[in-house]
């Protein structure tokens, strides 16, 4: 399977930004992985444009599992794909923490979003207090089978493990750290969705830098990564799309 290095750029960026994503597109025109970004909803539509015909793909932060209706503030899975999106980020740690979603909402967001042929990307992910407690294998199982679809195929399904400790705080896990979740999570979702886990892309994300790139993805079972603040700049993506060739 071809791997993935996937940018979330969160609540960043403006219409000036995208001077980066030019600049990302020039250094890198033809990755041997697959390159997405996921902006604001509020430059989906221009980068989108921007990205036409290049090697790169774009995505939505999140969508609402209805197609539409009375939802101010939402944004449908089909308004994503109007807007050029080909992928969704579902289930972020921090959707989970600000706003309270379950695994059950994750899993009717996937749904919706997959239905209107998005690639989902969802996250899992345990909070410190729970490493510590040594639950992490059994919150990130109990999210893998409450939040993905059991008839997900792997083109359209991609899973994130993202430690919530680790997100913008500039600490990571240890390789065997990632190495066990990961090797765990095949095997998890083997169980769940049967043998299209095999070429299910598994990313990690958790302060994922150009400095620890290339070791976090010589891992087993490390198929890309979910890549936050080092998304913005195309200096340090782009150091990071290279260490996935």
């Amino acid at each position: 399977m071809k791997k993935l290095a996937a940018g979330n750029w969160k609540m960043n960026g403006n219409r000036a930004a995208l001077a980066e994503v030019a600049a990302l597109l020039a250094a890198h025109p033809t990755p041997a992985c697959d390159m997405l970004l996921c902006p604001p909803t509020t430059l989906l539509a221009e980068m989108a444009t921007l990205a036409q015909g290049s090697a790169l793909k774009v995505g939505g932060q999140d969508c609402h599992a209805k197609t539409f209706g009375a939802h101010t503030g939402d944004v449908s899975a089909a308004m994503l794909v109007d807007a050029g999106a080909s992928y969704v980020i579902l289930g972020h740690s921090e959707r989970r923490a600000d706003h309270g979603e379950t695994d059950a909402l994750v899993l009717a967001k996937a749904e919706a979003a997959i239905a209107a042929g998005l690639i989902a990307i969802i996250c899992v992910g345990e909070t410190e207090a729970q490493r510590d407690a040594g639950e992490t294998l059994a919150v990130i199982g109990a999210q893998l089978d409450g939040s993905v679809p059991a008839n997900a195929t792997a083109a359209a399904l991609v899973l994130a493990y993202e430690p919530v400790w680790a997100i913008g705080t500039g600490r990571t896990p240890t390789l065997n750290q990632i190495a066990e979740v990961h090797n765990f999570l095949r095997a998890r979702l083997t169980a769940h969705i049967g043998v299209e886990a095999a070429n299910t892309r598994l990313l990690y994300g958790g302060s994922v830098k150009p400095s620890n790139a290339a070791e976090i993805f010589a891992v087993p079972d490390v198929d890309g990564a979910l890549v936050g603040g080092a998304s913005l700049k195309a200096a340090d993506f782009g150091a990071i799309v290279a260490a996935l060739t």
